[in-house]
């Protein structure tokens, strides 16, 4: 009987062994709390974001007629324009601390901006990466207080939606301009002497924009009726104008439904822009509207 006893307590102490150790290597509860929320995390790809999905027309503002462009939401009710996005990584010297009175997710920022604040209330919603979604609110009247109250509202809009999972995503149609990569297209030795020696094409966070040197390209939805004459450049009807320092050259091509917009923009670092400017405007969109796909 003493083998039997021997191998019973021995199988005893193993089993009081494992449930120590068992014991003592019990993992620690996560007291961490949530995590920051970075601009990635709330809203996905960003050159796919459908940012009209964080507006909340029937509660922000009853009646609006929203449309999503590639990087932005634009909601237009009688003089008064919503605007959300884009979204942008720089710094903005107009931003300035604000004191949100609703609830904003770990690691978010509320800002205003006090650019233009006589026609139009800015919010800024700069989450943890630094990544940063700019709100406007615009009209002409003098009543900055029912702007600033629809401002905040869009706000709120915009988090509620975030924090709910319910950020839509925007669907290009075959040969869509949102499918096209502008940088790629800049960054051609067609353009060197319109950006300027050396200049590289850097990306803005949807990816439907791009810079290089004194030259830009945005790819995105028509809100606006085109005014001017009509020329013909690069195969495609175009029209020029001025806007104080920039020359720009805009085309457009219908699909599934909507106006898709090619904007170009050449900067004059000298003054305003005159006929040097367009000139080499002009030349860009020989360059670029040819490598546009056709829908």
């Amino acid at each position: 009987m003493y083998p039997r006893l021997i191998r019973l307590a021995v199988a005893i102490f193993c089993a009081l062994l494992t449930a120590a150790c068992a014991t003592t290597t019990q993992a620690a509860p996560d007291q961490s709390g949530p995590s920051p929320l970075t601009a990635s995390a709330a809203l996905g790809d960003f050159g796919t974001v459908d940012l009209c999905s964080l507006l909340n027309v029937p509660e922000v503002a009853p009646g609006a007629v929203a449309v999503p462009t590639f990087d932005s939401c634009q909601a237009t009710l009688g003089a008064r324009t919503i605007r959300i996005g884009p979204l942008a990584f720089d710094a903005d010297p107009n931003i300035k601390p604000y004191a949100y009175p609703g609830p904003v997710p770990d690691g978010v920022a509320v800002q205003q901006s006090m650019f233009n604040d006589h026609s139009a209330c800015t919010r800024a919603i700069t989450f943890a990466d630094g990544n940063r979604l700019d709100l406007s609110v615009s009209d002409n009247g003098g009543d900055q207080g029912a702007r600033c109250g629809v401002a905040d509202a869009a706000v709120g809009s915009a988090l509620a939606a975030v924090t709910a999972n319910k950020v839509g995503r925007l669907v290009f149609p075959d040969r869509s301009w949102g499918w096209v990569a502008p940088c790629a297209l800049l960054d051609s030795h067609d353009l060197d002497a319109v950006a300027g020696a050396g200049a590289q094409p850097t990306t803005e966070l949807s990816g439907h924009s791009c810079i290089r040197g004194k030259v830009s390209l945005k790819l995105t939805v028509e809100t606006a009726t085109p005014t001017g004459p009509a020329e013909q450049l690069g195969g495609r009807e175009a029209r020029v104008r001025t806007a104080g320092a920039f020359c720009l050259v805009d085309t457009t091509q219908q699909a599934a439904g909507r106006r898709e917009l090619a904007e170009i923009s050449v900067v004059e670092t000298a003054g305003t822009a005159g006929d040097g400017t367009c000139a080499l405007a002009r030349t860009a969109a020989s360059s670029l509207f040819p490598r546009l796909p056709r829908a």
